[in-house]
C-alpha cells in the first residue's frame, strides 16, 4: 500500500490534519504521521519505508532523501521549496513539488499589516503617515504580488509592478501600472513589496546600490526569503539614510545590528506569512491532493525539480 508520511515539527492545524486523511485513505493509501519531533533521526526513521513526503518548513536533506529508499514524492505545502535539496532528489527521481498561492493572500494580508506598523511609526504614539496616494512597487508579480495589488489598490495607493516572467497585459489588467527594470521600480517607489524567491541569480540581489535608489522616506517590506538581501549593504542603508524602513517577517542575520534604528527597523519573532488558519488548511490539502494526483495519473504539474 502506497504510504504517505506528513513531517511537520510545527504542525498542521487538526482539521488539516484530518482533511489530508481524509484525501490520502480515500484514494485508498496510508497516512504516517510524524509531529514536533526534535531529532532530525526521528524524520529518518519515519522516511525510511514511505512513498511520498509531506513537509511544511521541514528540511528534506540529501541524507533524508537518502533514507527515503521508497520515496517518490516530496511536496512542500507551501509557495517556497529553498527546504528541499532539489538536485538531490533529483538524481534519486523523486519529484519535488510545492502548493502555489494557497497562502498567498495570507502573505499579501500580512505585507499591509507590516507595511502600516511601520507607517505609523511602530504605534509608539508619535505622527505617523498615511498609505493613500503612496507610489508602491510590487516586485515579483506572482500570486503574492496580484493579492498585494489588490489590497493596495483598496488604500488607494498609486501601484507599480516589475516582473520580467509576467506579461505586461496581465499586470495591466490587475489596473497596476508596468515598470521596465528593477533600477526603475526602486527609483519610483516610496513603498516596495519583496515577493522574489531566493534563486542563485536573486541572493542578496537587494543592495546598498538598488536601496539607495529608492524616494526619500522609502519603505521595504519583505515576506519572501531573507537571503535575497545583502545584508552589508542594508545595514550600510540605515546608517546613511536615516529615513529608510525595513520590515520582515523573517530576520536577517545582522537582526541584532539594525535593533539600535528604533522606529525604522522591525521583524517578526518567527516566519508568519503562512500563518492563519486558511493557508494552513489550504497548503495541506493541496498537497495531498498534488500526491494523489501524482500517483493517480501522474500529474506533475506543480514540479519544481524539471
Amino acid at each position: 500500500m502506497t504510504k504517505v508520511l506528513i513531517a511537520t515539527e510545527k504542525p498542521f492545524a487538526a482539521i488539516a490534519v484530518d482533511g489530508i486523511k481524509k484525501i490520502v485513505e480515500d484514494a485508498g493509501f496510508q497516512t504516517v504521521l510524524l509531529e514536533k519531533y526534535t531529532d532530525a533521526n526521528e524524520l529518518l526513521k519515519a522516511v525510511a519505508d514511505v512513498d511520498a513526503l509531506i513537509i511544511r518548513s521541514d528540511k528534506a536533506t540529501r541524507q533524508v532523501i537518502e533514507a527515503g529508499k521508497n520515496l517518490k514524492i516530496i511536496v512542500r505545502a507551501g509557495a517556497g521549496f529553498d527546504n528541499i535539496d532539489l538536485a538531490a532528489a533529483t538524481e534519486k527521481g523523486i519529484v519535488a513539488m510545492n502548493t502555489p498561492g494557497q497562502n498567498s493572500n495570507a502573505v499579501a494580508e500580512l505585507t499591509f499589516g507590516l507595511l502600516v506598523f511601520m507607517a505609523r511609526s511602530n504605534f509608539n504614539g508619535g505622527s505617523g503617515t498615511e498609505l493613500k496616494g503612496k507610489k508602491f512597487g510590487i516586485h515579483a508579480y506572482g500570486n503574492v504580488g496580484k493579492n498585494v495589488a489588490r489590497i493596495a489598490k483598496g488604500f488607494d495607493m498609486d501601484v507599480y509592478a516589475f516582473d520580467p516572467f509576467v506579461s505586461k497585459e496581465v499586470i495591466e489588467k490587475d489596473g497596476v501600472k508596468v515598470l521596465s527594470s528593477v533600477d526603475e521600480l526602486y527609483s519610483t517607489c516610496q513603498y516596495v513589496s519583496l515577493n522574489i524567491p531566493a534563486t542563485e541569480k536573486t541572493k542578496k540581489s537587494i543592495n546598498f546600490d538598488l536601496l539607495s535608489r529608492m524616494p526619500k522616506g522609502a519603505t521595504v517590506v519583505n515576506t519572501a526569503r531573507k537571503e535575497v538581501i545583502d545584508e552589508e549593504g542594508l545595514k550600510k542603508l540605515f546608517a546613511a539614510r536615516p529615513d529608510f524602513k525595513y520590515v520582515s517577517d523573517i530576520a536577517p542575520d545582522c537582526h541584532n545590528d539594525l535593533l539600535q534604528f528604533e522606529n525604522r527597523y522591525y521583524s517578526t519573532p518567527k516566519k508568519q506569512g503562512a500563518e492563519t488558519s486558511e493557508a494552513n488548511i489550504n497548503a495541506g490539502l493541496a498537497a495531498a491532493n498534488q500526491i494523489v494526483k501524482f500517483f493517480k495519473t501522474g500529474d506533475k504539474t506543480f514540479q519544481v525539480n524539471k
